[in-house]
């Protein structure tokens, strides 16, 4: 997907499509809830399965993200 200077990683996927990511608790569909990096309700991970808050991490060059956790045995 393609971003904008400036967008966080929120403003990027949602811009794409109509939810931010699947949640690891159930089959729904999460789209974030607090915009300020507090519910928890809009991670996102790296490839290499490091977590990401996506409304308040700004999209990068070359940044790899997955919305669907990668390691879900955790």
């Amino acid at each position: 997907a393609e971003a904008l200077e400036g967008d966080t990683l929120m403003v990027a996927i949602l811009t794409q499509r109509g939810s931010l990511r699947t949640s690891e608790f159930g089959d729904g569909q999460r789209a974030g809830f607090c915009l300020m990096a507090a519910c928890q309700d809009c991670w996102v991970w790296t490839e290499d399965g490091n977590r990401l808050r996506a409304c308040s991490t700004f999209v990068t060059p070359g940044l790899r993200i997955v919305t669907r956790d990668p390691w879900p045995t955790r």
